[in-house]
């Protein structure tokens, strides 16, 4: 029998009458012939509640103690879901992160998933059962401790038992229709895509996109799982993400999208001397403090001073941390002093079209200077170009690029539930 695996985000699972909703869809698939594996993530804002109701207890929560906290909201899912599958007069198993043989490295907060080991989980299909298993959690290879994923968990949970389980796709569920060329939220008249290449799908996902994140479609590309994106508000047909077969002529368009991301700031270590290694000695630093960076800058050095500017963009929550970590090399630089700006914006356009077609930098920059959109940095890759521009002026640049390159659609993107998630 064909196996599915299905996934399901807060939004969906947000009250009693969304969890009986999700509970019909699940046995509908059932009935139609499949084993179904369906992993769901906490309800609603759940999440973020256990969160700051656990740093009004304890300002810095031990991560252990974190982690077991967390995984509840995603048991709490579980459950319901397979209580109302229960009363639609089909079997469910519910199971943890750990009793659906999730493993992973020992980092609470953010591990990695090692290997699946999905034997209780075959067994229960094999007896006629649909499995829903907890996502975003896991056990610890070394300490046998309760884990979490970090951001994007549930879905990476769900690409990881689908290729443990050789499913035959696996189908992420939110509350829009598919994978747009813009956030709809943003950009009402963004055109729904029926396929995206993995590619083009990881690009949009590093700059911002919110629909699948970046993990879980990287672990999809890595082992050719092909995911279906849909709402769990409609029966439409989705957006399919896979690379394309070998052999396949189907020409990709120019441009797959829009990504906008406002999490980021920059921040410019001013009046560095221009001289080897001390680019170097900057980002060692922000290596050694476990700190990702994304765009990097790094001005002509003025003639008459030897010096030059290096900016670089990180997640917002990090700023304090990167201005330690640079304050503490200043003396060995001798660069003149650090400034941090957490009110930009960063915009992406994506595309497998890139590559061949000519006049995309020049069509991009036009449409953003013709609604007024000053460019802070510039970052690019072979199918991306991204810019960081003001923060407030973020979605009028999004709607400008998605106008200039034709994405306008004659319809207006609908979002079920508010969140585009």
């Amino acid at each position: 029998m064909p196996i599915v695996v299905q996934k399901y985000g807060g939004s969906s699972l947000a009250d009693a009458e969304s969890i009986k909703r999700v509970a019909r869809r699940i046995v509908a698939t059932r009935k139609a012939g499949n084993d179904v594996c369906v992993v769901v993530s906490a309800r609603g804002d759940t999440t973020d509640e256990l969160i700051d109701l656990a740093q009004e207890v304890s300002p810095v929560p031990p991560p252990r103690e974190l982690d077991m906290l967390l995984t509840a909201g995603e048991r709490i899912s579980m459950a319901l879901v397979a209580m109302a599958i229960h009363d639609l007069g089909l079997s469910a198993r519910s199971f943890t992160g750990s009793q659906a043989g999730v493993i992973t490295d020992a980092e609470h907060g953010k591990a990695k998933i090692i290997d699946v080991t999905p034997g209780r989980i075959t067994s229960a299909l094999g007896e006629g059962h649909i499995v829903i298993v907890a996502g975003f959690q896991g056990v610890s290879q070394d300490t046998k401790e309760i884990t979490t994923l970090g951001r994007g968990g549930s879905d990476t949970t769900a690409v990881a038992l689908a290729v443990a389980l050789q499913a035959d796709v696996c189908e992420i569920y939110s509350d829009v229709d598919g994978v747009f060329t813009a956030d709809p939220r943003i950009c009402p008249k963004a055109s729904k895509l029926d396929r995206i290449s993995g590619e083009e799908m990881l690009e949009l996902a590093a700059a911002g996109s919110k629909i699948l994140h970046l993990r879980c479609v990287e672990y999809a590309r890595r082992y050719g799982m092909p995911i279906h994106v849909r709402s769990t508000f409609t029966d439409k047909t989705g957006t399919i993400v896979a690379d394309p077969i070998e052999g396949e002529t189907v020409e990709a368009p120019i441009i797959a999208g829009v990504a906008h991301d406002s999490s980021e700031a920059k921040v410019t270590v001013v009046g560095v001397p221009d001289r080897t290694g001390m680019a170097a000695a900057i980002f060692e630093a922000v290596a050694r403090a476990g700190l990702n960076i994304d765009m990097i800058v790094q001005n002509v050095s003025a003639v008459e001073t030897g010096l030059t500017d290096i900016s670089f963009t990180l997640p917002k929550g990090d700023g304090k941390t990167a201005l330690t970590a640079l304050e503490g090399i200043r003396g060995e630089v001798g660069f003149h002093s650090v400034q941090f700006d957490d009110q930009i914006g960063k915009l992406s356009l994506v595309g497998a079209g890139m590559r061949t077609n000519t006049g995309v930098s020049a069509t991009f920059f036009k449409a953003l200077a013709d609604a007024g959109i000053n460019v802070e940095m510039i970052s690019t890759s072979e199918i991306r170009i991204s810019v960081v521009t003001r923060e407030e002026r973020l979605a009028d640049a999004v709607k400008a690029v998605h106008t200039a390159f034709g994405l306008d659609s004659d319809a207006e993107a609908v979002v079920y539930a508010g969140t585009g998630r």
